[in-house]
């Protein structure tokens, strides 16, 4: 299990052999991290293979400066800009795709990240911290309806409405603006709670993956991926939550079947357009002895897509 910069690579010897690694291929690591994954494909590269690596967390990309390798090309982006790193780079096709979804440790636990109730921070919760607007500046401007909908959606959260009716009847007495007055308000109005978990817990994860457009991002960057994979080339996605999972887990089942046509069409099964991926395996879960080493792990799940 590789730690880097705090961060523990899940699924890590899984998602790297699910890659494939050819020693002269082209990878891409579209959620660099604190570079698990990426160490482990450079291992496995020959001289002239080729790594690029993508980031939207400034401070991921800076801690990945001291991975000097001349076949690395590691950039500041959102994985959303796919295409248009690879154009720049003058890549028409790659080997294989990595994607490890979600927030990583180091995020969580960086108090000023504010992503996290376990400290007392300012709101902000972006994983890109040069643009984009903060959790407290969502929370200071969006309406009742809107906040709700996010709780509910995003959090999966029942008492969504509750939580949002606090949080505008909390900000006319001042500005939400640090992680504490905001568990504070979700805590006092959230009835019960699972046991272990925080009564913010869905709140915070909700808040996080609006602020960065997490799902849209993801919904954005497979159709990438999969038309930049060369023939035999795998795509590999690790999940976190349930949100997540469902879009990956559709969008792959849609590029491994044959497109649907009308009912009643006379067309033959032969005569139909081959779909351009086929599913590799079934969902691959982290072991009882991964969980136990690094409890943030139990909610992984991975799958696998090959271009045909």
């Amino acid at each position: 299990m590789t730690v880097a910069g705090g961060h523990v690579s899940v699924l890590l010897a899984e998602a790297v052999a699910a890659l494939q690694v050819k020693p002269d291929g082209i990878y891409v690591d579209a959620t660099f991290g604190r570079g698990g994954h990426s160490r482990e494909i450079l291992a496995r590269l020959g001289a002239t293979g080729r790594l690029v690596a993508l980031d939207r967390d400034p401070v991921a990309v800076a801690a990945g400066a001291g991975l000097a390798d001349r076949r690395l090309t590691l950039l500041h982006a959102a994985f959303s800009r796919f295409d248009e790193v690879l154009d720049g780079l003058g890549i028409a096709k790659v080997d294989g795709v990595l994607l490890d979804l979600g927030v990583s440790s180091p995020q969580l636990d960086t108090p000023e990240r504010g992503m996290s109730f376990r400290f007392d921070a300012p709101l902000d919760m972006r994983m890109d911290t040069t643009q984009g607007e903060t959790a407290a500046d969502f929370l200071a401007r969006a309406e009742q309806r809107e906040i709700e909908r996010v709780v509910r959606d995003y959090g999966e959260e029942r008492f969504a409405h509750a939580i949002a009716k606090a949080v505008v009847a909390a900000r006319c007495e001042c500005r939400i603006s640090t992680t504490r007055q905001l568990a504070a308000i979700v805590e006092k109005a959230v009835l019960t709670r699972e046991p272990g978990q925080h009564p913010a817990t869905r709140s915070f994860q909700a808040l996080r993956i609006h602020v960065n457009r997490e799902l849209e991002e993801l919904s954005l960057v497979l159709p990438q991926c999969v038309g930049r994979l060369a023939s035999g080339g795998r795509l590999v996605v690790i999940s976190f939550h349930s949100l997540e999972d469902r879009i990956v887990k559709r969008y792959l089942r849609e590029t491994s079947q044959p497109a649907k046509l009308p009912k009643r069409l006379p067309v033959r099964a032969a005569e139909l357009a081959a779909p351009p991926c086929r599913l590799v395996g079934k969902p691959v879960f982290p072991s009882e002895q991964e969980i136990a080493a690094n409890p943030r792990a139990r909610s992984a799940v991975m799958r696998v897509a090959e271009r045909i």
